[in-house]
């Protein structure tokens, strides 16, 4: 009887990882085929929306005069873009490089804040600026959250806030673009991945209008949609867009809105960061639990299958890791080589990728595998973390290229 519940719990496990990773990326492929953005164009001489761009940043001198360039090289109509920028307490020079421009540029907005509290804090903060700002026009403005490492191209913006001619959207992410590719780190098999949630989220906007968050460096959302982040929350832009859908709101992804980020080099650095999204990840699932359970109706299966199973797929791993070493003990050939092909390669994955990386070889698929098995180690520490008690959102900037 224990031997058919094992099975069970194995094989549910895989199918959890396989439907998360495969299955559900090819069914959304399948689904969004010959389907096209539902977007209203603008005609020549249309009143465009007010947009009020919000960043938080946290010594951030080395990007920051070139973020500030992209900002102002925006293309959209004059009178009708503003920008809020606070300064979460930085000390690097940071705020001596953003207030000239302040001083210049009258649609910029600048907040050099004493204390630090966190990038959603930040930006909690800088919206309510941002309402009041706009309450007088009488407008339903648009936020557009953005990272000061996030370079957009010049028709980002417009390509974004085209869609909000649709009365139905309510968010819509940028396309985030890796520069600083390496092939000694893991900043290829980061992109690989990144690419692919891509695809995906772009696939799911198509299909249902319901795409499984923004990537967080550059997105647009309706000001009567963006909702205050609770404090010690660590991941916002997934917050807001829950918030949004419970609001009836619809999210896609826009493929022509262009942005520019250096990609992580470091997998330790990497690793930090997918540790601190991932204790927030388990702050939202625990949050939004009527959002995508019981898996039925688009939105909960896509919650579901996107984002539930990948949160609790290091629990999947232990789970076929352990039964198939019990089930081995049963004399059963086939588990007895899956325990041992399982164990070796969680043990024999990481050290031969170090060992080819000391001798300048870089194999891509071993390279994906080390950095697989790291970001759902990753997972696993944010699930600790989560359990233990998030007390703060401040955290460091990730060192990229």
């Amino acid at each position: 009887m224990w031997l058919t519940f094992i099975h069970i719990i194995v094989w549910l496990s895989a199918l959890g990882l396989v439907h998360t990773y495969l299955l559900y990326p090819l069914l959304m492929r399948w689904v969004a085929r010959g389907k096209t953005p539902n977007t209203t164009v603008f005609e020549p001489g249309a009143t465009w929306p007010q947009v009020a761009v919000i960043m938080s940043a946290y010594n951030e001198a080395a990007v920051i005069e070139e973020k500030m360039a992209h900002l102002l090289a925006l293309n959209y109509p004059e009178g009708r873009l503003s920008i809020f920028i606070g300064s979460d307490c930085s000390d690097d020079g940071t705020n001596a490089l953003i207030a000239p421009f302040a001083a210049q540029q009258g649609h910029i907005y600048f907040f050099p804040f004493r204390e630090r509290r966190g990038k959603p804090e930040v930006i909690n903060e800088l919206a309510s600026h941002a309402r009041t700002h706009f309450v007088e026009d009488g407008t339903d403005p648009v936020f557009v959250v953005t990272d000061a490492s996030v370079m957009p191209t010049p028709d980002a913006l417009l390509k974004m806030v085209q869609h909000f001619r649709n009365p139905g959207i309510g968010l819509v992410d940028a396309h985030i673009r890796h520069t600083g590719m390496q092939a000694q780190g893991i900043s290829q098999a980061e992109d690989t991945y990144i690419s692919g949630e891509v695809r995906l989220k772009y696939h799911e906007g198509l299909a249902w209008g319901r795409m499984m968050g923004p990537f967080g460096g550059c997105y647009a959302i309706r000001a009567r949609y963006f909702s205050k982040v609770p404090p010690t929350y660590l991941v916002d832009d997934f917050y807001i867009t829950m918030r949004m859908f419970e609001q009836g709101g619809l999210a896609i992804n826009e493929l022509g809105a262009i942005c520019y980020e250096a990609v992580s080099h470091e997998i330790s650095e990497e690793y930090r960061r997918k540790a601190r999204i991932s204790a927030g990840n388990f702050q939202n699932l625990t949050t939004f639990p009527h959002l995508w359970w019981p898996p039925f109706g688009q939105l909960r299966f896509a919650f579901f299958s996107h984002k539930a199973l990948r949160w609790l797929g290091p629990f999947f791993l232990l789970l076929i890791l352990a039964g198939s070493g019990a089930l081995a003990f049963s004399g059963n050939l086939f588990w007895q080589g899956l325990f041992a092909v399982l164990t070796s390669g969680i043990i024999l994955v990481p050290v031969l990728d170090q060992l080819l990386r000391q001798v300048g070889l870089h194999w891509l698929p071993l390279r994906g595998a080390h950095y697989f098995l790291a970001m759902n180690l990753a997972l696993l520490t944010g699930f600790f973390k989560f359990i233990k008690g998030v007390r703060s959102n401040v955290w460091q900037p990730t060192k990229r290229n």
